[in-house]
């Protein structure tokens, strides 16, 4: 009987030191993981695309009634590492109607936005309008604005 303690003790032991090391092993794996996850995460994060207009603002500056319908491109260019796509482009008000490039832009290429205001039967006088333009850039929103000054029709 006291050898059979003994080699049940001995074999205690080792299942012991084997099961020490397994639990270690697994600790390594995880640590290993988390380790490559978040580089993953910082590479992906930094990985984005960028978009940067020539201009913000747009002035008609003035134009008769008779010609109420005005329009104008607002160009952009992707500065980023990866393609950059519209999601959408929305004017502030049904009298203003965007137009943009639905297929994503590769990082160095350029896309347009084109903006027509009809001003047909609105008041003549001073306008200012907005285009939220958003995108899967750094900066998701941007927005754009066109303004002018409508003059009364000659009769």
């Amino acid at each position: 009987m006291f050898i059979y303690k003994k080699n049940n003790l001995l074999l205690r032991a080792i299942y012991v030191k084997k099961a020490n090391k397994h639990k270690k092993i697994e600790k390594m794996k995880k640590l290993l993981l988390m380790s490559l996850l978040l580089v993953c995460g910082i590479s992906f994060a930094s990985a984005q695309a960028e978009i940067k207009f020539d201009k913000l603002t747009h002035n008609f500056g003035s134009f008769s009634e008779n010609e109420s319908k005005v329009t104008c491109v607002f160009t952009f260019t992707n500065t980023g590492d990866q393609p950059l796509i519209i999601n959408q482009a929305v004017a502030s008000c049904g009298c203003t109607v965007p137009e943009y490039t639905k297929d994503p832009v590769k990082p160095g290429e350029s896309g347009q936005i084109k903006v027509t205001y009809n001003g047909a039967g609105k008041f003549p006088g001073h306008f200012k309008k907005s285009i939220t333009v958003r995108t899967n850039g750094k900066v998701e929103m941007t927005r754009l604005y066109i303004e002018g000054d409508m003059t009364e029709a000659n009769k």
